[in-house]
């Protein structure tokens, strides 16, 4: 049996209107944690994006 570990990153808007992107994957739960961060840090539109191995989002916009 193979466990396939999925990963995730982030897309964001700043509160100044700047689009942003994370520049590392998470896990699910870490996912989760750091949206809850940025939100409480002001920031807008974020988005936890399933991503492939070795790939990040880009920055919307």
């Amino acid at each position: 049996m193979t466990i396939t570990m999925k990963s995730y990153g982030l897309t964001w808007t700043d509160p100044d209107g700047t689009p942003r992107a994370a520049a590392v994957a998470y896990d699910k739960v870490s996912a989760d944690d750091r949206k809850g961060d940025l939100e409480k840090g002001g920031a807008t539109d974020v988005e936890i994006v399933a991503v492939k191995p070795g790939e990040l989002p880009a920055p919307k916009g």
